[in-house]
């Protein structure tokens, strides 16, 4: 019973966070008190999203460790220098909204994306490494990029930034790989199956009570939250695409390549808009929210694109082969 609604649920990723945003901009009235709860329920998804992870997906990692070092060299480097240009460019002298969208880019890797990888035959070992890395090394490397790039245009909580990333990401990271070690992977087969459609339904919960926080702000923006939109697609869409392009250019074979085009384009976007919600003005959170509204439907539309790459590199192999 709870596989099959977790299956209906997984259907509708594309469509949980567009539709939590717009509910909690909806009902902001009477759910935004509740924001408080918000770090507790993104550790219960993180605790969960580990469950299926090991110490030994580092393994891989160590032996073999260059896509891992690209991957984040791309996701903490590359990325936030494109959204700091971007943002330049387009909101000049708009510290707050620039910000948002470094701080967009400079978090870590979507644990979703394991999903998708599995989905599209990526591989998993690499982007399980890159996850589990990527989360361990957020509570130094997020403060770090964002004190670089914001400066003191922001005033930034580094020490308070530092702590809530390792209370809502590190430690259920540890505890869940811990707990799968010690029961020898039974863990993930009991609980699981369990958890999964209940961390689904608190990453709704998530996104209504960030949307429920920004509801005022976005009722008043209108010209403005539309620009903001398009200019946070714009550097969504390119980190899937640069991702993809930059796998190709270090001529990856077909499964590294959709591991990196799904881990250097999704973002723990909750993660995120937990970290503006606490730590930064509310100006900061609005490109973080926004990004929920299509990073799932982004991810199926590169999903599409990379099985129509394939199939015609398919037929072009074909076609060679004949000749």
């Amino acid at each position: 019973m709870l596989q099959q609604i977790n299956k209906k649920l997984e259907k509708m990723m594309p469509f949980i966070t567009p539709t939590g945003v717009i509910l909690g901009i909806l009902f902001s009235y009477y759910i935004k008190d509740f924001s408080f709860l918000v770090p507790w329920l993104f550790a219960f998804m993180t605790f969960e999203g580990s469950l299926s992870m090991s110490f030994r997906s580092i393994t891989g990692a160590v032996t073999h460790p260059l896509p891992v070092i690209i991957a984040l060299t791309f996701l903490h480097i590359g990325m936030p220098l494109w959204a700091w240009s971007v943002g330049h460019i387009t909101f000049n002298g708009d510290a707050l909204t620039i910000t948002g969208f470094i701080l967009g880019m400079a978090i870590p890797t979507g644990v979703t994306s394991f999903i998708w990888v599995s989905m599209k035959k990526g591989n998993s070992a690499l982007t399980l490494a890159i996850i589990l890395i990527d989360s361990l090394i957020a509570p130094f490397i997020v403060p770090f990029s964002l004190s670089i790039l914001v400066g003191q245009k922001v005033d930034l909580d580094v020490f308070n930034m530092m702590k809530g990333l390792f209370f809502m990401i590190v430690l259920p990271s540890i505890a869940g790989m811990l707990l799968n070690e010690m029961t020898k992977g039974k863990v993930k087969e009991i609980w699981k199956p369990r958890l999964s459609p209940i961390s689904k339904i608190f990453l709704g919960l998530v996104v209504m009570l960030n949307g429920a926080v920004v509801a005022p702000y976005i009722m008043e923006m209108h010209l403005k939250l539309l620009f903001i939109i398009l200019v946070v697609l714009f550097i969504s869409a390119t980190g899937y695409l640069f991702a993809f392009l930059l796998s190709k250019l270090l001529h990856y074979d077909k499964e590294t390549t959709i591991t990196l085009t799904f881990s250097g384009g999704m973002r723990n976007i909750s993660a995120g808009a937990v970290i503006a919600m606490a730590y930064f003005p509310s100006a900061v959170i609005i490109p973080v929210v926004v990004a929920m509204l299509f990073q799932q439907i982004l991810a199926s539309l590169f999903g599409a694109f990379l099985d129509k790459h394939y199939s015609y590199e398919k037929v072009e192999e074909k076609t060679r082969m004949t000749i």
